[in-house]
C-alpha cells in the first residue's frame, strides 16, 4: 500500500514537471510568433512620409501632402514604393462589412499619376484583398479629393478624385462600380484635365428617389478654360458635360463662350506668370458682387498671404481657414486650406483673375460626406478701394527689438517676429506683426500658448517714448474700435 502511494506520488511529481515544461513552451515560441504577427500587424499600417511632391516647387506648406494628420490606414499594406495620400472608408454596395477606396502614389514614378486601389472583403477567407487598381489624372499629391456619390440616379456607387497635374491644371477622374458578377469592380466614366475649374451641377431629386421607389435625373459636370479661339486671356468657355446612358460615359453637351474683361493684356500676362506677385495682388479685402453687379459688403473674403490665412466673412459669421498650401492655375491660383477651429473641415478655393480689380471664386466644402455644389462663396469679388492698375505689394511686417511696460506687463519685441508678454503672474508667447491699412497703424499678436492660437488686433499710436494701444476689428467696413480700455505702454532700456 505504500509502494501504491509512492508511486503515485511519483507520478503527480512527473505530471507536474510535463505540464510546466509544456507551458514554458507555449510561452516561449508564440512569443515569437506574436512578435512576427506584430510586425505584420506594423506593416499594415501604412505611415504616410513627410516627403513634398517633387513637381510642387510652390506648395508653402507640406503639411497637406499627408491630408492634415488624419488617419489613413488601409486595411491591406500597400507594395513596396506605394505610398497612402488619402483613404475613403464606407459600406459599399450596402454590404455588412466596410471597404476602401485607397488614394495612393508610386514613389517610383516621380511624375506619375495618382493611382486608385479598390480593398474588398473575402467572406471565404474572412480577410481584406486588393481587387482593383486604376489611374486617374491627378499628379499632384497635396491637390486630391476624393469622394464617392449616386452621379447617375441609379443608385450606383462613382468614385470621384479631383486634383491637379504637373501643368497647374484642374482634373477629375470618374469611376463607376459595377454590377459585382460582371468581373471588373469599377469602369471610368469621365476624365478631364482643364486650365480652369471643374464642378459638378447638382439637382433636386424627387421623394421617391429618395425613398427608393424611382430613379433620379444624372448630375452634369460644368468645367471652365481658356477660349483659345479668342485673343483675350481672360475670356473664357464653359463647357457642359452630360451622362449618356446608351454609352455609360459622360461626354460633351454644349459650350458656352464667356467673354473676360478687356484689359491690358500685358499686366495680366505679367500676374498670371508670377504666382507670388499674383499672391500680392489678391491680399485684402474682398466684397461680393451679386449678378445685378451690386457689392455686398455684408460678405467678404480677406486674403493674408503674410499670415497663411483666408477669412471668410458672412452674416455677422467669421470663418478663418489656415492657408495650408497653394498651386499656380493658368488663371490664378489654387489654394488648399482647414478650419483653425474644425480640423475635418477643409476647403479648395480656385482664384481666377477676372479683371484688374475683380476676382472670380469658386469653393468646394472637402466634409468626406458629398460633392459640394452651389457654394454661396461662388462668384466675382471686387476688392476693396480704389481701383489699381498695377500689381498690389504684399503689405510688409515691421520687426523691431523693443520692451514696452504697462498695466498688462512688460512686452518684449525680438527682431525674428516673435514676442514675450510677462505679467508677473505668466508668461505668454507668440509672434508679431506691426502694419498698415489705409494708413492705420496695426500690431497684431497671435499667443502660442493654446491647441487653437488666439490672435489681437490693435490700432497702435506712438511717439518716442509711449505707445497706446486699442482694441480693433477689421471688416468690411475698415478698422472698427471696440469699446475696452485702451493699454498705455511706456519704452524700456
Amino acid at each position: 500500500m505504500q509502494k501504491k502511494k509512492s508511486l503515485f506520488k511519483n507520478f503527480t511529481i512527473i505530471v507536474f514537471i510535463v505540464c510546466a515544461l509544456g507551458i514554458g513552451v507555449l510561452v516561449i515560441f508564440p512569443a515569437q510568433n506574436n512578435t512576427k504577427a506584430s510586425q505584420d500587424e506594423q506593416q499594415a499600417r501604412v505611415v504616410v512620409p513627410r516627403i513634398p511632391d517633387f513637381r510642387s516647387s510652390e506648395i508653402h506648406d507640406p503639411v497637406a501632402y499627408f491630408y492634415l494628420e488624419e488617419d489613413i490606414t488601409s486595411k491591406v499594406p500597400l507594395a513596396d514604393g506605394e505610398i497612402v495620400l488619402t483613404v475613403l472608408s464606407d459600406f459599399f454596395d450596402d454590404g455588412p462589412v466596410e471597404k476602401q477606396i485607397v488614394a495612393f502614389r508610386n514613389l517610383l514614378e516621380v511624375d506619375g499619376p495618382i493611382n486608385l486601389t479598390f480593398i474588398d472583403y473575402d467572406t471565404i477567407s474572412r480577410s481584406y484583398t486588393r481587387v482593383w487598381n486604376g489611374r486617374t489624372a491627378a499628379t499632384q499629391a497635396g491637390t486630391i479629393r476624393l469622394f464617392s456619390q449616386d452621379l447617375l440616379g441609379d443608385k450606383s456607387l462613382c468614385v470621384l478624385l479631383f486634383g491637379m497635374n504637373g501643368n497647374g491644371e484642374n482634373t477629375l477622374t470618374i469611376f463607376r462600380r459595377n454590377n459585382v458578377r460582371l468581373g471588373e469592380p469599377f469602369t471610368k466614366i469621365f476624365e478631364l484635365s482643364i486650365d480652369g475649374t471643374i464642378t459638378v451641377r447638382e439637382v433636386p431629386r424627387s421623394f421617391a428617389y429618395q425613398t427608393g421607389q424611382s430613379t433620379g435625373e444624372s448630375f452634369t459636370i460644368s468645367a471652365f478654360g481658356r477660349d483659345y479661339e479668342s485673343a483675350n486671356i481672360l475670356d473664357q468657355v464653359e463647357i457642359v458635360f452630360a451622362y449618356n446612358p446608351s454609352t455609360g460615359i459622360y461626354q460633351e453637351r454644349n459650350r458656352i463662350r464667356i467673354p473676360g474683361s478687356q484689359v491690358e493684356q500685358r499686366l495680366v500676362r505679367e500676374l498670371l506668370g508670377n504666382p507670388r506677385l499674383f499672391e500680392g495682388f489678391v491680399a485684402g479685402l474682398w466684397n461680393y458682387v451679386d449678378a445685378q453687379g451690386s457689392v455686398d459688403r455684408n460678405q467678404f473674403i480677406y486674403f493674408d498671404p503674410s499670415n497663411r490665412e483666408v477669412v471668410f466673412y458672412s452674416d455677422g459669421i467669421q470663418q478663418i481657414f489656415s492657408w495650408r498650401s497653394f498651386t499656380p492655375t493658368r488663371y490664378g491660383l489654387h489654394i488648399f486650406g482647414q478650419n483653425i477651429s474644425i480640423a475635418n473641415l477643409r476647403r479648395s478655393i480656385d482664384i481666377e483673375l477676372e479683371s484688374l480689380d475683380s476676382i472670380r471664386i469658386r469653393v468646394r466644402e472637402d466634409i468626406r460626406l458629398r460633392v459640394s455644389v452651389g457654394n454661396p462663396w461662388d462668384g466675382s469679388y471686387r476688392k476693396v478701394g480704389p481701383p489699381n492698375n498695377t500689381p498690389a505689394q504684399q503689405p510688409e511686417n515691421i520687426l523691431v527689438n523693443l520692451s514696452y511696460e504697462g498695466h498688462i506687463g512688460r512686452i518684449n519685441f525680438f527682431s525674428d517676429g516673435s514676442f514675450e508678454l510677462n505679467s508677473g503672474a505668466s508668461l505668454r508667447q507668440g509672434i508679431y506683426a506691426f502694419f498698415s491699412i489705409n494708413g492705420d497703424e496695426l500690431l497684431e499678436l497671435r499667443y502660442d500658448d493654446t491647441s487653437d492660437s488666439i490672435r489681437e488686433i490693435f490700432l497702435v499710436e506712438s511717439d518716442e517714448e509711449l505707445m497706446v494701444l486699442s482694441h480693433v476689428r477689421l471688416g468690411s467696413r475698415g478698422v472698427t474700435r471696440l469699446h475696452e480700455r485702451p493699454i498705455t505702454l511706456t519704452l524700456v532700456d
